[in-house]
């Protein structure tokens, strides 16, 4: 990790860019609608079995002369979802059973389909965030060659990477217990998740 900080504040330091302070944030941050997708269960990809997939769409401003990862890293930090990274998402199917995760786009776009080979294909693009229950299955079916994404993690959690079959079923034991976070890694203690992901197993099943 601190090779990676270094080499992150090297290139602030080489473009220019710094990282948004807090009034930069709360300006570049979007009042943005939740959109939802519940996947069931595959046999495969267990997906949650009562929280949806969070998507905002264009969730936060990526200003040209700010470095975009921070913007997405610093922001989800500030709401307690820590232990970013950089990079792009796997083009294999996978999920994770043990920690909920969310996908903020710092660059490009993609075709991505989440809750597994029966679930939904959506193109995500810069400045979009996708918020994951444990359990939810993601897979990039293809990406434009600037294609930057950070990841993060609420507090609550261990992560682990859940990729063939033999996983379902410690899996499907796991997803449950994994708590809701504290904050929405964008909107803090305020935001759509904290509603959304209350939703009990007998609510949902009556939809």
């Amino acid at each position: 990790m601190p090779i990676l900080e270094n080499g992150k504040k090297l290139v602030e330091k080489v473009t220019g860019w710094q990282r948004p302070s807090q009034n930069d944030l709360e300006r570049l941050r979007r009042p943005r609608k939740a959109h939802t997708f519940y996947f069931k269960d595959d046999g495969f990809v267990p997906n949650h079995p009562y929280w949806p997939l969070i998507v905002y769409r264009s969730a936060a401003a990526l200003p040209p002369e700010s470095d975009p990862a921070a913007i997405f890293e610093d922001l989800f930090r500030r709401n307690d979802w820590k232990s970013s990274w950089r990079n792009g998402i796997y083009d294999y199917v996978h999920y994770h059973s043990r920690i909920h995760e969310v996908l903020g786009i710092a660059r490009g776009s993609a075709r991505v389909q989440f809750g597994g080979k029966r679930g939904r294909t959506l193109t995500i693009k810069e400045g979009d965030v996708a918020v994951l229950p444990a359990g939810t299955g993601h897979q990039c079916l293809g990406a434009s060659e600037d294609f930057l994404v950070v990841g993060a993690y609420p507090p609550d959690g261990s992560y682990d990477e859940c990729t063939s079959s033999e996983d379902h079923a410690r899996a499907v034991q796991d997803i449950p217990r994994v708590r809701k976070p504290r904050k929405d890694p964008v909107y803090g203690g305020r935001g759509p998740l904290l509603e959304l992901w209350a939703v009990s197993r007998r609510a949902r099943t009556m939809r």
